[in-house]
């Protein structure tokens, strides 16, 4: 049955936002509204322009027999920017503080909306990376990791402090905590990445970049490369970390949990994407 414009819009869009960085044939579509090619190559049209307009991400049409389009999902330099200024705001709460100087996140991390815009910015730094999986250590990280990879359209893996039976065998590496200087051991299944991969790093927060540090190692022990690191709040550290080159969203300036206060300002996230804004922008 014949599909109508305004329901084929509808249906197009909500298919292509579900199934990112997902190559997408014409002749799909055209059959699945029993529509002309030249009708669904001008219904694409309408959504790309909206896409760019609205920031939403980039419909790429790629020209052959074998083309079509995908949907790449990407986040304007004013939302992330207005964004991470909320972010910032809400950290600097003095009632997040625990004791040992421990900043409260699991609010944040539980909130799909807030999760929703953390995978939205760090995929799109990622865009135009080739990207295999996104990895991260449990627990915190998971719904960071599940969100980046959503966007990005690749599958997450969980690196564990203790064996589990269902992992089957695991590499295992030893690292050094980077605020408390103990020697520690972390693991993943071999089954986990395959040859060759690239791998995104993301975890939740970051002080001496020992986790940090250690997943890299642990990515060394396979046949993969590593693409990048991204956390979501990195806290200040009067030694030098272990980790250099990195994205923050956010970075926490002061803890002081004798005094119950914190601050909280955006990371280096702006800064070292806004050649990548720009671009997005014109």
């Amino acid at each position: 049955m014949k599909v109508r414009r305004s329901d084929r819009l509808i249906d197009m869009t909500r298919y292509l936002l579900e199934r990112p960085h997902t190559l997408v044939p014409l002749t799909f579509f055209s059959q699945r509204y029993e529509s002309a090619k030249s009708s669904i190559s001008e219904d694409l049209a309408i959504v790309r322009r909206t896409f760019a307009q609205r920031q939403t991400g980039i419909l790429e049409t790629v020209p052959g027999a074998a083309g079509g389009v995908r949907y790449i999902p990407t986040i304007g330099a004013d939302e992330a920017s207005e964004f991470i200024s909320e972010m910032a705001q809400r950290m600097s709460d003095s009632e997040r503080l625990l004791p040992g100087g421990y900043v409260y996140l699991t609010d944040l991390l539980g909130t799909p909306a807030v999760l929703r815009q953390i995978g939205r910015l760090i995929a799109t730094q990622y865009l135009d990376s080739s990207v295999d999986a996104v990895m991260t250590v449990a627990t915190k990280g998971i719904p960071i990791a599940q969100s980046v990879a959503q966007y990005l359209n690749v599958p997450f893996v969980i690196v564990r402090r203790d064996s589990k039976i269902t992992e089957g065998s695991t590499v295992s590496v030893n690292y050094v905590s980077g605020s408390s200087d103990r020697v520690e051991k972390m693991e993943l299944s071999k089954r986990s990445l395959q040859s060759g991969a690239g791998v995104l790093i993301v975890d939740d927060f970051m002080k001496g970049g020992g986790t940090v540090n250690g997943m890299k190692s642990l990515i060394e022990e396979f046949d993969v490369k590593l693409v990048g690191v991204s956390v979501f709040a990195e806290g200040s550290f009067a030694g030098e970390r272990m980790v250099s080159d990195y994205t923050s969203l956010l970075q926490i300036d002061t803890v002081d949990a004798k005094g119950k206060n914190i601050s909280a300002a955006p990371g280096n996230y702006l800064e070292r994407n806004a050649d990548l804004f720009k671009e997005l922008n014109k």
